[in-house]
Parts: C-alpha cells; sequence; structure tokens
C-alpha cells in the first residue's frame, strides 16, 4: 500500500509521520491533560493520512481493569466497551503488544464496529511506570495499509507523548 501524498505533504510515509510527531509534540508541550493529548494525537494523525478511516484510543476502564472504554476519536461510531482479549484491540490490551491486521476479516474474533474496516493497526498506550492506559486503534477501508512502518512510528509518538 503506498502513501498517497495530499497538499505538499511528503509522499514518503517515514516521512511524514517524522513530520507530524514534530507537530503533535510542539501542540502538546505543556499540556498536562490526558483527554486533550488523546484528542489531539487521534485528530492530527487522522488528518494527516488520507488513508486512516477511523483513529481513537480506547481508554482501560478504571471501574474494570480488564475491559477498554471509547476514548476520544475521530471517525464513524466506535464500539463503546472491549474485554480485554476480544479482537484486535483487546488482543493488543492483553498481550501488550502492536496488532498489525491486513484483513480484519480473517482476524479470529474480529469486532466489526464498521463495516468498511478493511485493515487496522492497535498499539497499546503505556504510562511513564509501564501501566496500560489505553490502545490506539486506526482502520483503514483498504486492506494491507498498515506496515512496520506505521508500528515502529506509532509506538515512538506514543512513547513520548504518553510515556515521557
Amino acid at each position: 500500500m503506498a502513501y498517497v501524498a495530499r497538499d505538499d505533504r511528503p509522499a514518503d510515509k517515514a516521512t511524514r509521520y517524522a513530520e507530524v510527531e514534530a507537530e503533535i509534540l510542539a501542540v502538546l508541550d505543556g499540556e498536562p491533560n490526558l483527554g486533550a493529548r488523546m484528542a489531539t494525537v487521534s485528530s492530527m494523525l487522522a488528518d494527516a493520512f488520507p488513508v486512516f478511516f477511523w483513529t481513537g484510543f480506547y481508554v482501560v476502564d478504571l471501574t474494570k481493569s480488564d475491559e477498554l472504554v471509547v476514548g476520544p476519536y475521530q471517525g464513524t461510531l466506535g464500539c463503546l466497551r472491549i474485554a480485554f482479549g476480544r479482537g484486535v484491540c483487546g488482543t493488543a490490551a492483553s498481550t501488550r503488544q502492536t496488532q498489525i491486521v491486513e484483513d480484519v476479516h480473517a482476524f479470529p474474533g474480529h469486532i466489526a464496529c464498521d463495516s468498511r474496516s478493511a485493515s487496522e493497526i492497535v498499539v497499546p498506550v503505556l504510562d511513564a511506570s509501564g501501566a496500560l492506559i489505553a490502545v490506539f486503534d486506526i482502520d483503514a477501508t483498504e486492506k494491507a495499509a498498515f506496515d512496520a512502518v506505521d508500528a515502529g512510528a506509532l509506538e515512538r509518538l506514543l512513547g513520548k507523548v504518553f510515556a515521557a
């Protein structure tokens, strides 16, 4: 899947990630509120990559430590709650490993919040102590839209935004 630039943005995906990371970090400089940080990351990444259909966070529920609840996002209606171990988001939460799914319809137990989703990447979000606070989920309407470039860039960005 080739990244397609929009406007004056570079066509190289890794370069675009580096640019949007710098932009996000500049906007968030000094902002302590977790919700504001999540909303900004979701919004700016959704705008930066036209292939992203849904970008957002599922936050660990403070009353049920084995369940995620929808947090700030950009896109169509998301699932409200996801149990750890269920679907791509729940798998990322329970394993604490980034999940790249080329075809969500082939993923066992995939939760179809929107039938237009074809591929997905989910990155665990850890705080400075290493505790899981959320997962960051991105869906695309195209199969195989995500790869190691996405995983590395998103893991690095989320580490800087939430674990620093």
